[in-house]
C-alpha cells in the first residue's frame, strides 16, 4: 500500500437498513412501459431515485431488472428489495426528499450527484452509479454517501460550483483523471502532482480543504501532524462524460476500510475542480447483501 498525498472528507456509514424481504406482484402498465422505453438512461436513473420521494413502487419495478444487483451494503439485492425500500420510505411519517445536482452518462452507466434526506434523517450528499442492461433496464447500482457539512475554508460546499458540461473530450478527460488517480492518489508517481494542475488554480469542494495546491499542502501538513494516513489501494472505475470524470477507489483512512468517490472537472487538460464522498465500508457481518461494495 502507498501513502496518499491528498486529504479527503469525513467518513460515514451507509444510510438505513432494508426492512422487508417479501415478494411483490407487479401490474404492468403499458402506457408507463411505453413512456419508459422512450426515456434516456439519465432520465430513467433520475426517475428511479425519485421513487424514494414519490413512493411509486410500480415505477421502480418497471425501471429495474428482476435480477438487479445492489452494492449498497445496507440494502438487500434484487428488484424486490429495492421496491421494498421504496415502500418502506413511503410509509415514514417524514417524507424523503431527493435533489439531483449533476447527471452524467458513460456507455451503459449513468452517474449522479444527489442530495438525499431519507425520512427526515438529515441531508446526505451521494454519488450513485447505475448500469443498464441490453433491454434498457437498470441492472446494477453502486453508491457512496456522506452527511452534508458546512462550507469548506474557501466557502465552497459539497455540491456547488461549475454546472456546465462539454459535449466532447470524454476520453481525454478520462485519461487525465486516470493518470492523476494512479500517479498521485495511489502514489505510483507522486512527483507528477503539479503536472496535473494549472499552477495554484484549483477549486476544491472537499469539506476540509481550501482551494489550490496551497490549500492542499496546508491540509496535508495538518493531516501529518495528526498522524493520519490516507491510502488508495485499488481503483475500480473511471467514468467520464465530457469534461467530468468520476473515479471509484478502495483504500483506508486512518486505518479504517474506506470507499472513495472522486469527481473531477478537467479544463485544458488540467484538473480544475474536485468534489468527493468517502464512506466507511461496513463490517461484513452487517451486510444486507453479499455483492461487495465494488
Amino acid at each position: 500500500m502507498k501513502k496518499l498525498c491528498m486529504l479527503l472528507g469525513i467518513t460515514v456509514l451507509s444510510v438505513g437498513t432494508f426492512i422487508g424481504g417479501s415478494a411483490f406482484v407487479y401490474a404492468e402498465d403499458s402506457e408507463t412501459a411505453e413512456t419508459l422505453t422512450e426515456q434516456t438512461q439519465i432520465e430513467k436513473a433520475l426517475a428511479l431515485i425519485n421513487t424514494f420521494a414519490t413512493g411509486d413502487t410500480e415505477m421502480a419495478a418497471e425501471l429495474l431488472a428482476e435480477d438487479y444487483i445492489q452494492h449498497n451494503l445496507a440494502y438487500g439485492t434484487g428488484r424486490d428489495a429495492f421496491v421494498g425500500s421504496v415502500e418502506y420510505l413511503a410509509s415514514a411519517e417524514t417524507k424523503t426528499t431527493v435533489e439531483n445536482i449533476r447527471a452524467f452518462e458513460d456507455g451503459d452507466k449513468v452517474f449522479l450527484q444527489t442530495v438525499y434526506n431519507f425520512a427526515g434523517a438529515g441531508e446526505q450528499v451521494a454519488f450513485d452509479i447505475f448500469r443498464f442492461d441490453e433491454e434498457g433496464k437498470i441492472a446494477e447500482h453502486w453508491d457512496n454517501l456522506a452527511d452534508a457539512q458546512a462550507a469548506n475554508p474557501s466557502g465552497h460546499t459539497q455540491i456547488d460550483g461549475t454546472m456546465e458540461k462539454t459535449v466532447s473530450g470524454t476520453e481525454e478527460t478520462r485519461e487525465v483523471v486516470a493518470g492523476f488517480v494512479g500517479d498521485v492518489l495511489r502514489g505510483e508517481n507522486p512527483d507528477q502532482l503539479t503536472a496535473y494542475f494549472d499552477g495554484d488554480t484549483y477549486i476544491q469542494h472537499n469539506t476540509a480543504i481550501a482551494d489550490g495546491l496551497s490549500g492542499l499542502g496546508a491540509a496535508l501538513e495538518a493531516m501529518a501532524e495528526q498522524g493520519i494516513q490516507m491510502i488508495y489501494d485499488e481503483t475500480y472505475m473511471v467514468l467520464a462524460d465530457g469534461n467530468y470524470s468520476l473515479a471509484v477507489s478502495e483504500g483506508s483512512f486512518g486505518g479504517v476500510h474506506t470507499s472513495f468517490y472522486d469527481l473531477f472537472r478537467v479544463e485544458n487538460g488540467k484538473i480544475a475542480e474536485h468534489w468527493d464522498v468517502m464512506e466507511t465500508i461496513a463490517e461484513k457481518e452487517t451486510w444486507q447483501n453479499q455483492n461487495g461494495k465494488f
